[in-house]
């Protein structure tokens, strides 16, 4: 019984064309603003020919049977629309309710523009139902006005005429509504005309490009019926002219004796065609006209290979114009087949795919205390007296008040060192009672010093709260991420793609986690999944585990990976090594199609200026994040890091980009060559100093927790608190992808053999890897020091001398420079990969 009433469900659903929850609300709404309107629009009408009848009753109350056709009910409404605000105009409110209902039911953004149908249709309401009540005050007898059931503008349309006319006069009034009127209805006139003519020049346009396509099929047509007719033609002819004592004589192998060969290509020679040639254009326009093959011309003796090379040498030149105009003509034809596709679309395989609504997420910022200026104003105090008890004098204070922590700008007197304000951090803190001070001096930009302290009752800042923002809705980032506001209660929201990779610090407990889901939730709330593919990797096996169910629309994998989320050290280094490979296979593509970064490569895409027969294909953004970074360092070690650091060092242009968290952020983890390619830094509260290998500046230690962190990016230091998003949130938004259409399987990275390095071509392959990766290293660190390549790669210093003289000999660092390291001469990596691809080609192979 459940089972029919579930498919008697989805049958419904169907019908209705309808698939989630949130669709059979939206529906179900559409359908109440329908009848809601409908009921609307007949009591109206049918007020203007019955109200009078119903008029005494309506106004006494008592009105027991009435003559409009909606009942009592709508003799009641239709009194209140017409007699209390626009007269004969409220007929628009059930149209605006009708189109209210159609929007719900389509449920396309870009087929009704709700906000400016009600901004034209008050216009409408406002400015006629004054018109009315001017044509009733000025043209209408007193007769006629006294029948009337009602007003014609209504209440509204009266008394704004009245205002009018009190002050500028019932004549000067009308002038107004006129000129108002006419540039209205003028404007409205305008637009149906420029329309119009838009849809006859479209469709004459087309009537003109179906007839053309016709006349040349046509021409076509007759064009091969008369090439199959001369060739039947010509064959005839041939068989009729040959009687059979002019058969030529043949040896005992089949073949026609040599001076009957000689005799036949000589009468080609002298101008006559074989009966079938075949033209064959490249792309530059050359071609080869071949001859019949057939059995008396297989083995051709001299005379004919003579006879035949004059003959390609000197083509018939009408062959070549009708192959050149055969050949713009299918050109042509190719153009306008693609023209006529249309641009690709990258979403036409989830077509139906449904952005997630805000309503899945909860409100966690609605029970926030509000601000106590009694706390900023003490706080003020104390800040002026602790600053005067050490003879540090101000000239103005102000304060601005975040989310969790407030900043007050203190400007000092001239003469006032900075660094003196700096050493009394600690004295302010205890003057305060409060800990998590910090002091910014200056503050960049501004001549002043910054000092924040945390609130006593910090606000939650919710997830929902920042993407239901104008600035997050209307952004044009290919990849926004929204982190939370800012002390001026900002929301902080920053692209990816441009960062354009992401270091995550902070201590168990401070919001390192929710942090990483803030990212994750904005991406999927932003990118269709065409657009964006997520490689996660979770030592711990738990923090990510929960968007295991879209995997088939988000997620990327290797093919052999048996789990969405990958958790094993051995697959995480092969997972890698295949991002590696990819990141290899998308420039051999942007190569190709001479392009520089993804975006110009999807563009062209898009265009349809690359085939995909070569191989060419929309590139979706992949996002990288790997969680617990110091666990994979302590146990994979190099064979972690090299990778990273290579996909951190060139994926950006090919839209790959990645996020590593870890715990402790020491130097043995977060090394130099990592540092130096995640120029953009999220740290939460951390333990001791260890911030500084970070943020390379000490004040993360006294963060205050609970998603209160330091973002570095483009050169500046931002404090933000992190957007709230908790697990039964991300679980709700991941049941919501995962219900809808899907993918057949996850983004597959190419597979690489578990030996290699990265790819056939990451590292060079076997008997090579290991000098290209020392060549990498050298180049991102320029330093060409032979103890630094044995420390790093783990080598004695026999063979990194000799890997260090391997690359002097190819031109990638100078020679020996005493106790100094080497000068190294090549400067980026794009360089090096064409010293790299000139040594290969040369067949040279170091170790």
């Amino acid at each position: 019984m459940n089972g029919r009433r579930t498919e008697l469900k989805q049958e419904l659903r169907e019908v209705v064309g309808v698939e989630s929850k949130a669709d059979i609300v939206r529906f179900s709404f559409g359908v109440v603003f329908a009848l809601v309107s409908i009921f609307l629009f007949l009591a109206i009408v049918s007020n203007v020919f019955t109200g009078s009848r119903d008029q005494a009753g309506v106004e006494s109350g008592q009105l027991t049977q009435a003559a409009n056709y909606a009942g009592t009910f709508g003799a009641y409404v239709s009194y209140y629309l017409m007699h209390n605000l626009f007269g004969l105009f409220s007929v628009l409110i059930p149209v605006f309710g009708t189109t209210l209902a159609i929007k719900l039911f389509v449920d396309d953004p870009k087929a009704i523009r709700l906000w400016k149908v009600f901004i034209h249709l008050t216009i409408i309401m406002v400015v006629g139902s004054v018109d009315l009540a001017f044509v009733q005050e000025a043209f209408l007898p007193e007769s006629m006005v006294q029948m009337l059931p009602f007003d014609l503008g209504g209440l509204h349309g009266k008394l704004v005429l009245e205002f009018m006319t009190h002050y500028v006069g019932l004549v000067p009034s009308g002038i107004v509504l006129a000129l108002l009127t006419v540039s209205y209805v003028g404007y409205w006139f305008l637009q149906v005309l420029i329309t119009l003519f838009a849809a006859i020049s479209t469709f004459f346009g087309w009537i003109f490009a179906s007839t053309r396509t016709d006349d040349d099929e046509e021409e076509s047509e007759e064009e091969d019926d008369d090439e199959e007719t001369e060739a039947e033609t010509g064959a005839t002819s041939t068989e009729e002219q040959t009687p059979a004592d002019e058969i030529p004589e043949q040896d005992a192998t089949g073949r026609p004796t040599d001076e009957e060969q000689t005799t036949e290509f000589a009468t080609t020679d002298e101008g006559t065609t074989p009966d079938a040639q075949t033209i064959e254009l490249d792309l530059n326009d050359n071609f080869e006209v071949k001859g019949p093959e057939s059995e008396e011309s297989a083995l051709p003796s001299p005379t004919s290979q003579s006879a035949n090379a004059t003959d390609d040498a000197l083509p018939d030149p009408q062959l070549s114009v009708e192959a050149i105009h055969s050949e713009v003509e299918a050109g042509s034809k190719t153009v306008a087949a693609v023209e006529a596709l249309g641009p690709y679309d990258p979403r036409a395989d989830l077509s139906r795919y449904k952005f997630p609504p805000l309503s899945l997420l909860d409100k966690h910022g609605e029970g926030n205390p509000p601000i106590d200026m009694e706390e900023q104003n003490a706080n003020k105090r104390r800040i002026v007296e602790v600053l005067g008890s050490f003879d540090v004098k101000i000239t103005h204070i102000s304060a601005t008040v975040g989310p969790t922590v407030t900043l007050y700008e203190v400007t000092p007197e001239k003469g006032v060192r900075i660094q003196k304000i700096k050493n009394l951090q600690d004295d302010i803190a205890m003057s305060l009672a409060a800990i998590g001070i910090r002091i910014i001096a200056p503050i960049p930009k501004k001549g002043t010093v910054g000092i924040e302290v945390p609130n006593k009752r910090p606000q939650i800042v919710s997830m929902e709260s920042i993407l239901n923002t104008k600035k997050f809705r209307e952004t044009d980032y290919a990849l926004p991420i929204a982190l939370g506001k800012t002390i001026t209660n900002e929301v902080f929201m920053v692209d990816l793609a441009k960062l354009p990779h992401l270091l995550v610090a902070g201590a168990t407990g401070q919001g390192k986690s929710v942090g990483l889901n803030a990212i994750i939730t904005s991406l999927l709330y932003k990118k269709h999944p065409a657009e964006l593919k997520l490689v996660m990797v979770d030592p711990k096996k738990v923090e990510f585990s929960m968007y295991n169910p879209i995997v088939n629309h988000f997620l990327a994998q290797v093919p052999e990976s048996t789990e969405p989320v990958i958790t094993d050290v051995k697959q995480v280094v092969q997972t890698l090594k295949s991002v590696c490979q990819e990141m290899d296979d998308r420039y051999d593509l942007l190569k190709r199609a001479t392009c520089r970064n993804i975006k110009e490569y999807n563009t062209k895409f898009v265009a349809r200026r690359l085939n995909p027969n070569d191989g060419h294909r929309f590139m979706p953004y992949i996002v990288v994040i790997i969680d617990e970074f110091g666990d994979l360092i302590m146990t994979a070690g190099k064979e972690i890091e090299m990778p990273i650091a290579r996909i951190a060092q060139l994926a950006r242009a090919v839209g790959i980009h990645m996020i590593i968290a870890t715990q402790t952020p020491r130097a043995t983890i977060i090394t130099g060559q990592i540092k130096a390619n995640f120029p953009a830094k999220m740290v939460f509260k951390v333990s001791g100093r260890v911030e500084q290998t970070v943020l390379d500046q000490p004040g993360a230690n006294n963060l205050i927790g609970r998603g209160d962190m330091l973002f570095t990016g483009e050169g500046t230091t931002e404090r933000v608190q992190c957007a709230f998003v908790d697990t039964p949130e991300i679980e709700q938004l991941t049941e919501y992808i995962s219900q809808q259409q899907s993918y057949p399987y996850p983004y597959e990275l190419p597979l690489v053999a578990e030996d290699s390095e990265g790819g056939s071509e990451t590292f060079g392959g076997p008997g090579g890897s290991t000098f290209e990766q020392v060549a990498h290293f050298v180049v991102s660190t320029g330093q060409g020091s032979t103890s630094k390549i044995q420390r790093t790669f783990s080598i004695g210093f026999n063979r990194a001398g000799r890997l260090m003289d391997q690359l002097e000999e190819a031109g990638i660092v100078g020679p020996v420079n005493g106790s100094k390291p080497r000068e190294v001469y090549v400067q980026s990596e794009t360089e090096l990969e064409k010293i790299l691809e000139q040594l290969k080609a040369q067949g040279k192979k170091f170790d």
